[in-house]
């Protein structure tokens, strides 16, 4: 199935677009999201200088019906988020296209990796033209064989653990240096990781029980 990385620019109608403006050093970590035509719900992190005035900017919003705070300290904040323009979530839930979380918005804009038939991958172009939002197709694979088995970003972030020490013994980094390092999150670092160790682990077991026959167990 093909592979295609897009950017998407959010529409500038959109509540989290003008917010994600006002503050584009601030990362908008979308962790879980559902909509229909009229209402979304979004668990969201915020991360950034001032999570608590994007807060309240963010209640101003008369789309934003509303905003609950879950946990927050100086440079991140939890929360969940209801809205009646869900425009993005409900233009891609209409193409078909199945949403890997987290994703992040940045200044408007939001990144997509996304593993799909060619017809659905069709399909979310139109869709995302019919609704008005423009995107820039960053990388287009063609014909691949197999889903991979770790998206870009988990292959980049698992790289650089094991070429910075990470899983060396002893370890030459920490996660917090690894994650400072990538300028990322410590939590966005150790869930990536976390995925990327369980995709591998389970594709090595899978392997493994294909490739060795089963013995039966003897007791002494």
């Amino acid at each position: 199935m093909p592979y295609a990385k897009l950017t998407i620019t959010i529409p500038e109608s959109v509540w989290i677009s003008e917010v994600s403006r006002a503050y584009p050093e601030t990362r908008f970590r979308v962790l879980a999201a559902t909509a229909n035509t009229a209402t979304g719900v979004a668990r969201i992190e915020i991360l950034g200088d001032d999570p608590g005035a994007v807060c309240e900017e963010m209640r101003a919003y008369d789309s934003v019906t509303d905003l609950t705070v879950f946990e927050t300290d100086s440079a991140t904040s939890r929360v969940q988020v209801e809205t009646t323009v869900p425009l993005l979530l409900t233009s891609l839930q209409d193409s078909g296209v199945p949403i890997e979380m987290p994703f992040e918005v940045r200044d408007g804009e939001v990144t997509l990796e996304v593993t799909v038939p060619q017809r659905t991958l069709t399909d979310l172009g139109e869709t995302l033209d019919e609704f008005g939002i423009r995107y820039a197709v960053e990388r287009v694979q063609q014909d691949v064989e197999s889903d991979p088995l770790l998206t870009e970003r988990q292959q980049w972030v698992l790289d650089e653990a094991i070429g910075r020490g990470y899983y060396d013994t002893p370890r030459r980094t920490t996660l917090v240096a690894l994650a400072d390092d990538l300028d990322i999150a410590k939590s966005t670092c150790s869930e990536i990781l976390h995925r990327a160790e369980g995709q591998v682990l389970k594709a090595y077991r899978t392997d493994g029980r294909d490739a060795h026959p089963e013995v039966a167990a003897t007791s002494d």
